[in-house]
């Protein structure tokens, strides 16, 4: 029988780290914190498979689940001594989310469940405190009313001003015990307004409620959001964590503290960490209070006049920082705790494996490893491939001059400059048309998932560096500055104030990430160096993988970059992009334009010795590394004029009138010019176009031969083949103008000439193509728009309906589709290599720089990847840990 519930406490557990996908983070980590010993509140945890259950059954729960949870919460009342829902001496619990994979903020929490307007007078009377009980009930009723009941928060934020004002009162901590009641009277009575029955006071129904909201917001529009971003597929589910309540908000030797065992910005060994006396935990990461720093270093090192936690409670951090030390070595990855201290009393409420900047996780991997912590293997499996691209992005120039009105926390690095936008929804519509903006608020919530991820960097007036902005800031790779509490954000009026500076909803402002810096204008930026951990990671990564990673490039600077950044050679040289220069075009058009054979070849005449410097170039930018150079590609009308005045132009070079131009623009017009006259069909009806190319390709392998004695072997690449013949046709002219340049020079250049398979016939025939082709380079991105018969170009106004409707996963552009697309990758590789067991395969679409697709290219066999420049170390990680990977599951079996 299907067990549905797991309880911890006491030093043991039912539960176990490695249950995650069971128990979810959380419900794991808390399991696996009890069976170590540490001081967790006892509780249970009802597992992801109840949430599967509650989605396929119109959110009912399986019949055994009531039993299970009465019998694990008595279990918790006889470990803590009291008992839910009773008068005199309540058990009060928390119930929260927890998923499989963190998704910090993105779903609901409920505190203080269990209070009522009788057992709230028990709690008074037991703890001595009736300002704590009292408190703690407001707490309660806001957060239930909020994520179980559906009101919205302001309405109990309104309440609550209006009796601080009528006190004469600034602050939450100044109200007593009476002035809490009077806040209770108002929020009971704002939920029996909104919802027209009374808050609910029976602890069963409260529990009920919370298990089914907590498991409601898994699909939530924030949770959607936060895994669509992160690839988190939705079949998971939730868990749902309830665990006896400790309280950090009954007296000045009460606290509550989010930690990290190391710093998550840098990676450098050090406690880091925020708490606050006399608070709850969502006191800390909502950014309410500002919060304080656990350590005397921490404290310094930010400017800050409050007391460390190490000099307020110094017994208190002892513990929390053996604890720290033993979760770590425990774990070997750095963790992410949050606690609570209630009178004198050190309690654990979590454990999870941090979120951290790429920096840090790469000082992380490379520290541990050389702490002996981890293995070099494990090192590289460690960093999140897709991060590194936050290592790619500039830093502001430190010699640039900077107008600094205003200092936050450094919550996460880097630089951005951008318009200021207020709300998340300017900030998606701003990117949407391509402006790039800084996401300004007093302080971010969960709502705001979509603006941070499309605003380049993120400024909050309040909060810590654990805050909700800092954490998924951190998470997103942007740049955050937080808690710059100089700064005064009007809403209404569109503006931020500071010292005299006004600043107004559309400015461009900058922010260091890095130094809490909010600078006025647009600062320069540089590149990174990419050296230290990262050459060192690099290098291991490098050592593991076994497929090469190329790129694709076709002017010098792609190619240096690339170069740069450790590519193996050119897997894409688009020529095509080459003919779109000022000085060649119209060349090109003339060779369009004209009506024979002599006239297409005085037209290439001229673009040939430009074609050949290309190449040149390109060569010696390589040195011998290899070079796929696709001879030309797209429909012949992509390079003819739209308006007359260029028309014109093209008529005056070409010697003709412009009727001409405008009769020849019609006649090569396409209804699908995707499915048109391109590729190798131009190859087949204008030979002279390849024979022009390949002439440049082979003259320019003996220059460079001739001036540095560096050997070429390019790779000549015939795009679109559907059949052996087209290819037979046109390695026969590249053949035999290799024979002619030889013959010319004295030099023979060794090449190889392949085609791209882009086409499912191609696939399907690639045993038959491979008898002429030496080599295939998958072009993924025409070959999924043919095997979809979907047009990327077009395809953007109805793919989001297809992922929300669950048809896709993903965006098929982005991430190989393995189970169509991928299987015809592999039917070709295969019958590729059964022809030509020596026969090169590679992947050169968009889809060589994504990590999952990388991961489906080395169970396929590929010889080597490519993708743009900026994307090769992430292709080179990724193919690092798809390699390590697939040694792993070869061994496990």
């Amino acid at each position: 029988m299907t067990k549905w519930v797991y309880s911890f406490g006491e030093g043991k557990a039912e539960g176990r780290a490695d249950m995650k996908n069971l128990l979810g983070g959380k419900g794991a980590n808390l399991a696996e914190m009890s069976n170590l010993g540490l001081p967790v509140p006892p509780g249970f945890t009802i597992t992801t498979e109840v949430c599967t259950w509650f989605y396929a059954n119109g959110k009912q729960y399986p019949a055994e689940l009531q039993g299970e949870v009465a019998a694990a919460l008595a279990s918790v009342e006889r470990i803590v001594g009291t008992k839910f829902g009773d008068p005199d001496n309540p058990l009060l619990v928390s119930v929260r989310s927890g998923a499989r994979a963190s998704m910090p903020g993105m779903m609901d929490t409920v505190l203080n469940l269990g209070l009522t307007d009788v057992t709230v007078a028990g709690l008074a009377r037991r703890s001595g405190d009736a300002r704590f009980a009292y408190d703690s009930y407001r707490r309660f009723i806001q957060m239930f009313g909020n994520v179980v009941l559906g009101v919205d928060h302001h309405h109990f934020e309104d309440v609550l001003e209006e009796v601080k004002r009528d006190r004469g009162l600034s602050y939450d901590t100044e109200l007593k015990a009476e002035d809490w009641q009077s806040v209770i009277a108002g929020y009971k009575q704002v939920v029996e307004n909104e919802l027209g029955r009374p808050f609910p006071q029976d602890p069963q129904e409260q529990l009920w409620g919370a298990i089914g909201a907590v498991f409601s917001s898994w699909m939530n529009q924030r949770a959607i959001t936060y895994r669509k971003l992160h690839d988190i597929p939705a079949s998971w589910g939730t868990a749902v964590n309830v665990q006896a309540m400790v309280f950090g908000n009954m007296g000045d030797d009460c606290a509550t503290g989010v930690a990290f065992t190391r710093n998550p910005s840098t990676g450098e060994n050090l406690f880091y960490g925020e708490y606050l006396i006399n608070a709850q935990g969502e006191d800390v990461v909502a950014g309410i209070r500002t919060p304080q720093h656990l350590t005397i270093a921490g404290k310094d090192a930010n400017g800050s006049t409050l007391p460390a936690m190490e000099e307020s409670m110094p017994e208190v951090f002892r513990q929390l920082d053996e604890v720290r030390l033993k979760l770590e070595r425990h774990y070997r990855d750095m963790q992410d705790i949050e606690f609570t201290v209630q009178q004198s009393k050190l309690y654990m409420l979590q454990t999870r494996t941090g979120k951290r900047t790429a920096a840090a996780a790469l000082k992380i991997a490379v520290d541990m490893v050389g702490e002996g912590l981890i293995s070099e293997k494990e090192g590289v499996l460690r960093i999140e491939p897709k991060s590194l691209d936050q290592l790619l992005h500039p830093t502001l120039d430190p010699k640039a001059k900077r107008t600094i009105i205003a200092k936050g926390l450094p919550a996460s690095p880097g630089a951005a400059s951008g318009k200021v936008v207020f709300t998340a929804e300017e900030a998606e519509k701003a990117a949407e048309h391509g402006e790039a903006v800084i996401l300004c608020r007093v302080e971010t919530s969960p709502e705001d998932i979509h603006g941070m991820h499309a605003a380049q960097g993120i400024l909050t007036t309040r909060g810590g560096m654990t805050s909700h902005a800092a954490v998924v800031a951190r998470g997103m790779g942007r740049p955050c500055v937080a808690g710059a509490g100089e700064l005064r954000i009007d809403y209404k009026r569109g503006t931020i104030t500071v010292r005299g500076v006004e600043v107004k909803a559309g400015d461009v402002v900058t922010i260091d990430g890095s130094t809490g810096e909010v600078m006025l204008g647009e600062v320069p930026t540089i590149q990174p160096e990419l050296s230290g951990n990262f050459a060192e990671l690099m290098g291991w990564a490098d050592r593991f993988r076994r497929m090469k990673v190329r790129t694709n490039a076709e002017t010098p600077l792609d190619a240096r970059t690339a170069r740069k950044f450790g590519a193996e050679g050119i897997g894409l040289c688009r020529t095509e992009h080459m003919f779109f220069d000022a000085d060649r075009i119209i060349a090109v058009r003339e060779m369009i334009l004209a009506d024979t054979e002599g006239g297409r070849r005085a037209a290439l005449a001229k673009i040939a010795p430009m074609q050949r410097q290309d190449f040149v170039e390109l060569f010696k930018i390589m040195k011998g590394l290899p070079v796929t150079i696709r001879l030309l590609d797209p429909p012949l009308h992509e390079f003819l004029p739209n308006s007359d005045a260029e028309m014109a132009e093209v008529a005056k070079a070409a010697g003709t009138d412009i009727q001409k131009v405008q009769h020849r623009a019609v006649q090569l017009h396409e209804a699908n010019p995707m499915l048109g006259h391109r590729g190798c069909r131009l190859g087949i009806s204008y030979p002279e176009i390849y024979e022009m190319q390949a002439r440049a390709i082979f003259e320019a392998a003996v220059a460079v031969f001739k001036e540095t004695g560096e050997t070429v072997t390019p790779e000549i690449m015939i795009p679109l083949a559907g059949t052996k013949k087209e290819l037979d046709i046109l390695k026969a002219v590249i053949d035999r103008v290799a024979g002619e340049v030889a013959q010319a020079s004295g030099h023979t250049v060794d090449y190889l000439v392949g085609t791209m398979i882009e086409l499912p016939r191609a696939a399907l025939q690639a045993g038959q193509i491979a008898q002429t082709a030496e080599f295939f380079s998958f072009g993924t991105n025409d070959l999924t728009q043919t095997t979809f018969g979907i047009s990327r170009d077009d395809a953007g106004s109805f793919l989001p309906d297809y992922q929300r409707a669950g048809i896709f996963e993903h965006d098929p552009f982005v991430t190989l589709d393995t189970e169509g697309v991928g299987e015809l990758v592999k039917i070709a590789a295969e019958r590729g290599r059964n022809t030509r067991g020596d026969i090169k395969l590679g992947i050169c679409g968009e889809h060589g720089g994504d990590p999952s697709s990388i991961y489906f290219c080395e169970k396929v066999g590929l010889d080597y990847v490519s993708c743009s420049p900026y994307r090769v170390p992430i292709a080179r990680l990724a193919a690092a840990q798809a390699a390590i990977l697939g040694e792993q599951a070869a061994s496990e079996a």
